[in-house]
């Protein structure tokens, strides 16, 4: 027992590293029901496993190797067994896969093959395995089914119909139907006929219990138990359950009229003996049976993977739950295995003594009761091999200072365990209180001195031969370090330089690292705060720039070498603004003041001077000071009261804490309050006159903002009187929006003048009024109509209308409106358009050619309309001719060119043509030039060199007609083009020929 699993190692394997390992089931087969009847014709019975090298797989039938290579039906698909043509008689049974590579096998579960048939039920005679039937019966005829009751009851485990007290009304035939619910197949019985006998009559009896369940009823775990109990009697019996010595499952069920006592999730507790009665008037009977709950075994403690060396001792525990308790046997590479003298073999506990080779494989436990077997597994590696050393360990140098600890470490591969020896220079090394072999076998040194530098050696020996490391020991000076200043204290914005200088051998390089309260300090983010400055190979500085808050705390420097790492500490303090107070509370209100406490915040190491109060309601630009009481809030006072709010509004406030150095954060937000409500104190502004109608009184003003409302009901009070009268006329309007109040009084005179003020008022009571002004009643809507109106037709789609207007003392206009509609249409459908002022004509756009209009004018102004003029008529002209100059010649001398072209003749609705417009441009050019003539010809002069378009259209008091096509013509600038050059060009527009006479006149003047 002295190396009792003293070096387990215990370890996992996967298939994506690149190890050696036993096969590892991935999947194992699971119990298979085959249909005989089923179209898919081949069974599969799945197997998997992960190892390296990659696993083989055979298969057991009832124990007994399957030969695949001589059957046809069987064939191997990566580990899984297919069956082709599965017959019940030769393939039912219980099957395994076994796994093998080069380490061992493993053998999985057992997975049974049952078939099931679903043939004529009532015949059957068959080794065939029935599932999930259901019985029900028809009563004459199909669909017809027997409603199960107290008095007719189907067993589910026999299929019988069971009629407790038979009525007339059950005379019938009978058809039993059995259903699988897996094919959903139906199979039905032959009729059985129910008939009721004549010669007695049935007296009443004591219940005779026909159906119950049996005497011992066994289930797992996690199901759904069932048991039934009916009994026959006159009269019909009653049906109880009951558990004897204890109370029936909370989640037991009671089905069909009480004759199926179910129990889902069926657990241990729930065994014991279950009792059924039956009882009427005449009498009771009672059933008993015990139900008793099993659990399949399940692992609590399964193996690992193990490697020992060569002699140690094996002790492997697998354990089990299972009800019957599980017991326990094991396999060696899928072989059972049996106590030897090295071999022990106890509940579940496998010891084997002195280890070997030959004992490496793939070990099963497995644990078992009658209703099911588990199996658990796991390797055993046996390690044998000669010391050998990891390169880590190899040819080291180890630096160390005066009274420092020193590890040499020396730990060999092998099994067994080597003996491990040391080595200084060639004399071997011995212990004493300083000096060490470690149980693992380095060496350990204390408060190392320079007369322990030098060369070690270590050597591990086993049986299987030796291997040895060396190792050189340095000795030098303990580093020091002084940082400088010890403690500071600074103002946020300031910035300071840490120096930090190293004391050390100088054989060594020194690396410097700074830390912020014991984290390393990340110079690229910290926004440039942070600069790292060696000053010299010893020495180095921190730079800290522009100091906020949150570089206050302590900063480290440490400065490593080879040999060793020291460190030291300064602690920063900066000094700031205050931090925000704590919470503020408000503890008094009333309509105008609140009175709020709040706890201070951080002073950040300058005292507290003031603080100053902030509000925020829905009508204020963000945070606004508010006054105080007192007006100075000194920085020992954490209350004061705020002054002159504005009744019935929400606040929120805040405090914000000031100290020599600044100003600090706000706190958070207070609750939103709401101020008391009181009279209201502002009057409405800017009260005037507007525009209304004969008899109104219009009063306007500016809205009351809902901040100076003070309360609810919130409303005006409009006072007017006649001016030089005494009494005052008060309406009440009732909207907290209102704007205007229109009074209306048909004895008043237009632009009679009244004094006006307007007040408000509360719920509270009523407030001031505004300052007395003097407005005018309306003037009313003018009364006469605009004389001497005249329309004139000025083009195809253009009527000028003119009038003018009579001077009144009353119903002064503010414009004019003029109606025109057509003349085959009603005034109602006239179209208006507005003048404003005192204009007295304007031109109507957009109207039909030649089409007569009727057209009317009033004067109109805020009162309302006066009445129109007498109707005036004005046709518009007829529309310009369609038809474009046709036919046009040109002849070019130099820079004058002389046009012809045909007369434009215009259709009967078109006007009449009074002359032409020749157009030209110079080419990219928007404005054109234009000559107008009467005749149909014209000479152009092309002023500029490059080239022109010109074009030609007829003109008509209806406007200008449809223009020519385009012409191009190229201008010399006065470059002389005899007769002899000359070209006469012709632009025709007809597909007959035109002969004109185009007489050329070149004047002698520029045009």
């Amino acid at each position: 027992m002295h190396a009792l699993i003293s070096h387990y190692k215990i370890y996992k394997t996967f298939a994506f590293f690149d190890v050696d390992y036993g096969p590892v089931f991935v999947q194992e087969p699971d119990d298979i029901i085959f249909p005989t009847d089923s179209e898919e014709k081949k069974v599969s019975l799945n197997c998997q496993a992960r190892g390296n090298p990659t696993p083989t797989y055979r298969w057991l039938r009832n124990g007994t190797e399957i030969d695949i290579e001589s059957d046809y039906r069987f064939s191997l698909i990566e580990g899984s067994l297919i069956i082709s043509n599965p017959s019940e008689m030769k393939d039912s049974g219980q099957y395994q896969c076994l796994t093998t590579n080069m380490f061992g096998s493993i053998l999985s579960r057992e997975a049974v093959l049952q078939f099931y048939c679903f043939c004529n039920y009532f015949i059957l005679f068959s080794f065939c395995v029935l599932l999930e039937i259901i019985y029900s019966w028809v009563f004459n005829e199909f669909p017809s089914f027997v409603a199960e009751d107290s008095r007719r009851f189907i067993s589910q485990e026999t299929g019988n119909l069971y009629i407790s007290k038979v009525q007339t009304s059950d005379v019938g035939s009978y058809i039993c139907l059995v259903k699988n619910t897996v094919t959903n197949a139906r199979v039905l019985s032959p009729p059985t006929p129910l008939t009721l006998r004549n010669d007695g009559v049935m007296g009443e009896y004591e219940p005779k219990i026909e159906v119950h369940f049996p005497y011992t009823v066994t289930a797992a775990r996690g199901t759904t138990v069932r048991m039934e109990c009916f009994a026959l009697g006159n009269p019909v019996p009653t049906i109880t359950w009951r558990k004897v010595n204890g109370h029936n499952p909370s989640k037991a069920r009671l089905r069909k009229s009480q004759a199926v006592l179910e129990i889902p999730n069926v657990q241990l507790e729930d065994s014991g003996m279950y009792e059924c009665k039956a009882e009427n008037s005449r009498g009771r009977n009672v059933f008993r049976g015990q139900l008793q709950v099993y659990t399949y075994p399940h692992w609590v403690e399964k193996l690992n993977d193990t490697q020992l060396d060569s002699g140690e001792q094996l002790r492997w525990e697998c354990k089990a739950t299972g009800k019957p308790r599980p017991t326990y046997r094991w396999l060696k590479n899928g072989v059972p295995l049996w106590p030897q003298s090295r071999i022990e073999m106890i509940n579940g506990v496998l010891m084997i003594q002195n280890v070997n080779v030959s004992d490496a494989g793939m070990y099963q436990c497995l644990a078992e009761n009658k209703y099911g077997t588990i199996y658990a597994s796991a390797e055993l590696k046996i390690l044998a091999s000669a010391p050998t050393f990891p390169l880590n360990q190899m040819k080291k140098t180890i630096i160390v200072t005066k009274g420092q600890e020193v590890v040499i470490e020396c730990k060999p591969d092998a099994s067994p365990k080597p003996t491990i020896t040391w080595k200084k220079g060639d004399k071997v090394l011995r212990e004493n209180k300083r000096i060490t072999i470690l149980p693992h076998g380095s060496l350990r040194i204390l408060n190392a001195s320079k007369s322990d530098e030098g060369r070690y050696l270590c050597q591990g020996v086993n049986v299987f031969g030796s291997a040895e490391i060396i190792a050189s020991v340095s000795v030098k000076e303990p580093t020091r370090i002084e940082l400088t200043p010890k403690k500071i204290e600074l103002t946020v914005g300031e910035s300071i330089v840490l120096s930090c200088k190293a004391l050390h051998d100088s054989t060594m390089d020194v690396t410097f690292y700074w830390t912020l309260n014991g984290q390393p300090i990340d110079f690229e983010k910290e926004g440039g705060h942070f600069e790292s400055i060696k000053a010299q190979a010893s020495s180095a500085d921190l730079m800290i720039r522009n100091i906020l808050l949150m570089h206050a705390g302590r900063y480290g420097c440490r400065v490593q070498t080879a040999a060793d790492t020291v460190s030291d500490e300064t602690e920063l303090l900066v000094r700031g603004p205050p931090g925000p107070p704590g919470v503020v509370i408000v503890e008094e209100i009333t309509d105008t003041t609140a009175t709020l406490s709040w706890s201070p915040g951080a002073d950040n190491h300058s005292p507290i001077s003031l603080y100053n109060l902030q509000a925020r309601s829905p009508f204020s630009l963000g945070w606004q000071t508010v006054k105080t009481v007192p007006d100075l809030i000194s920085g020992d006072m954490e209350s004061a009261m705020a002054v002159e709010l504005n009744p019935w509004v929400e606040y929120e406030f805040r405090v914000v804490a000031t100290n020599k150095i600044g100003t600090g954060d706000p706190s958070a937000p207070s609750r939103v309050i709401r101020t008391n409500e009181a009279v209201p104190k502002t009057p409405p502004a800017n009260v005037s006159g507007r525009s209304g109608r004969r008899h109104e009184l219009v009063i306007a003003w500016e809205p009351v903002s809902e901040e100076f409302q003070s309360g609810e009901g919130f409303g005006y009070i409009v006072a007017f009187r006649p001016n030089g009268t005494r009494g005052w006329k008060e309406k009440m309007v009732t909207s907290s929006d209102a704007s205007k109040f229109i009074y209306r009084d048909e004895s008043v005179p237009p632009l009679t003048p009244f004094e006006v003020k307007v007040g408000v008022y509360n719920n509270k009571g009523d407030g001031p009024f505004s300052p007395i002004v003097v407005i005018c009643s309306a003037e009313g809507e003018p009364t006469a109509a605009p004389i001497d109106v005249k329309a004139t037709s000025l083009s195809v789609s253009e009527i000028l209308v003119a009038w003018k207007h009579i001077k009144e003392s009353l119903g002064r206009p503010q414009g004019f409106e003029v109606g025109y509609w057509k003349d085959m249409q009603q005034e109602e459908a006239a179209e208006k358009v507005k003048t404003e002022g005192n204009e007295s004509s304007i031109l109507l756009t957009g109207l039909e050619g030649n089409t007569l209009y009727h057209l009317t004018v009033r004067a109109y102004n805020a009162a309302g309309y006066g009445p129109p003029s007498t109707a005036v008529h004005a046709a518009t002209k007829k529309s310009p001719p369609s038809q474009a100059p046709g036919n046009i010649m040109w002849i070019q001398d130099g820079s004058h060119v002389s046009l012809g072209w045909e007369p434009v003749r215009p259709l009967a609705n078109e006007s009449d043509v009074m002359g032409y417009k020749v157009l030209f441009r110079q080419e990219g050019q928007s404005n054109s030039q234009v000559i107008e003539t009467q005749k149909t010809s014209a000479v152009v002069l092309l002023p500029d060199v490059g080239v022109y378009i010109i074009e030609v259209c007829a003109v008509s008091e209806g406007g200008d007609g449809t223009a020519s096509p385009q012409i191009r013509v190229p201008s010399f600038s006065g470059g002389k083009v005899t007769s002899a050059q000359s070209t006469l060009h012709v632009l025709s527009t007809s597909s007959s020929s035109v002969t004109l006479l185009l007489a050329l006149m070149v004047p002698s003047t520029s045009w």
